[in-house]
């Protein structure tokens, strides 16, 4: 008798994953002409509750963040710190500093991040200065930023996206996530808008304005180009009045960006510079200076709050700069990539992955942020990594991950989805990820029965308009939270 009631209890379970299998393949088939990859396991049991192609490669686009934040997470710590250094660097006189004022950086990417803040570091500086009773450099300003390599961009990152604050230049010492704000606003019909600018720093980028006021009612034709390797701006946009056009665009060398906001904020208090604003990557190569005169210091939040931006605002630059965090921290000294750069962190977040049980030999990331179409994974070996996430040893490290993911129908980058009546509304946490032809979507549901899953929708190779297919995903996705009273109900 127990045996057969076994053998019953296992059919049962076999026609409920059975029926679950068709019905979720139904809700992907709406769309046939795409490539569908997907994986649902029960967090608890592990048991697999649903797979498609899930052993298969496929561009993850931003769900990329998750292998990178996991990574940073397992390894440098919830509670990292970046620690920017200011160094005097010559004999001071009175009041004047006979020498270089040097800014070590530390790869920190929220260094005078948008906002009403983005001033802080700056006046931590002056205060330092002020405190040492320092008001005139007769030297230089010198940034540095050699804690990472010299590759400004990701791998294979598209020509066309470079001039848009999307895919900032990556940096050891940035500012304000290495892009300008610029919106145009109308002004009278036929003439140019008017452009507001956010930072303002002075002599650091030329802007062509050659925008043009339109009637009501008509389409704005956006226009924004940087010419590569120069902070040559044009906005060219067409403004419908009534309207405005807010862009961010991206700049180029975000240590000078850095440098010349800074000899900005020490001319208003008080504090004169005679020499040069530049990069240490300028100077001679043999070129060193003294860290015996530290004057300050500025710390980042810890990275388990910047992490909550990569993963819920789908930040690149963060993600980028913890990539390269981690191959300057936790450098494989068996590989020839230099340390500091991207392809070492990939190097030393294979461990974090080879832990989660990966074949880290069948993984390809070339990038932290998911910008590059060269980066490959599967299905199932994201379900690896979000069951070891969700079963961390470190608690800390648990929470911080999960937390970090947007909450559908509430923040970040699921905000407008699953909203009103929608079945997963707060109860899905994800990271979403789009490309040109990609279309993905990962994290945990708590469902209706008070069980976890873990799930992992990628959608590749499709034609036409994303929504369509964050539709299918999110009826997927619904369809998991009440999969199982809908069954007990029949």
């Amino acid at each position: 008798m127990r045996i057969l009631t076994i053998l019953l209890l296992n059919l049962c379970l076999w026609n409920e994953l059975s029926l679950a299998q068709t019905a979720l393949d139904s809700i992907l088939d709406a769309r046939p002409y795409a490539w569908w990859g997907a994986m649902v396991t029960d967090l608890q049991s592990e048991d697999t509750l649903y797979m498609r192609n899930a052993d298969l490669s496929f561009m993850p686009a931003s769900v990329t963040k998750l292998y990178t934040t996991s990574a940073a997470l397992d390894q440098l710590g919830p509670d990292y710190k970046y620690v920017t250094h200011f160094y005097a660097d010559g004999l001071q006189t009175g009041r004047i500093l006979d020498g270089n004022l040097i800014i070590k950086g530390a790869g920190d990417p929220s260094t005078g991040a948008p906002g009403p803040e983005w001033m802080s570091i700056f006046n931590a500086i002056s205060d330092s200065l002020i405190a040492q009773g320092i008001y005139e450099i007769r030297g230089d300003i010198i940034g540095d930023d050699n804690v990472f390599d010299d590759v400004p961009l990701g791998s294979d990152w598209s020509w066309e996206d470079l001039t848009f604050g999307y895919a900032p230049q990556i940096n050891g010492l940035t500012f304000h996530d290495a892009i300008v704000e610029i919106e145009a606003r109308p002004t009278r019909l036929g003439q140019r808008a008017e452009l507001t600018i956010i930072p303002q720093i002075p002599d650091y980028l030329t802007i062509d304005n050659q925008t043009l006021t339109i009637a009501s009612g008509q389409s704005l034709v956006e226009g924004h180009t940087r010419i590569p390797e120069s902070n040559q701006i044009t906005v060219s946009s067409q403004v419908p009045l009534g309207r405005s056009d807010p862009e961010e665009l991206t700049v180029h060398n975000p240590t000078l960006y850095f440098i010349h906001a800074l000899n900005h904020i020490l001319k208003s208090r008080d504090i004169h510079v005679d020499g040069q604003l530049l990069d240490i990557d300028d100077l001679p190569d043999d070129y060193t200076y003294s860290t015996d005169r530290l004057i300050g210091s500025h710390s980042s939040l810890p990275i388990s709050e910047l992490i909550a931006t990569v993963n819920k605002d789908s930040h690149n630059l963060y993600a980028e700069h913890l990539l390269k965090t981690l191959g300057y921290e936790h450098p494989d000294l068996d590989e020839d990539d230099e340390i500091g750069s991207a392809s070492m962190g990939v190097s030393a977040s294979m461990r974090t992955y080879a832990k989660a049980g990966i074949d880290t030999d069948r993984i390809q990331l070339v990038d932290g942020s998911g910008l590059s179409r060269k980066n490959l994974v599967s299905p199932a070996m994201t379900i690896r990594l979000l069951h070891f996430m969700a079963s961390h040893p470190d608690h800390h490290v648990r929470e911080a991950f999960i937390s970090s993911l947007a909450i559908g129908g509430q923040d970040g980058t699921l905000e407008h989805q699953f909203i009103g009546n929608s079945p997963a509304h707060g109860k899905v946490r994800a990271k979403t990820g789009t490309l040109g032809n990609v279309s993905s979507l990962s994290g945990y549901i708590t469902r209706d029965d008070g069980t976890h899953l873990a799930f992992v929708i990628f959608c590749n190779h499709f034609l036409g308009r994303h929504s369509a297919i964050r539709a299918i995903q999110e009826s997927f996705v619904n369809s998991l939270v009440t999969y199982h009273i809908t069954e007990k109900s029949n």
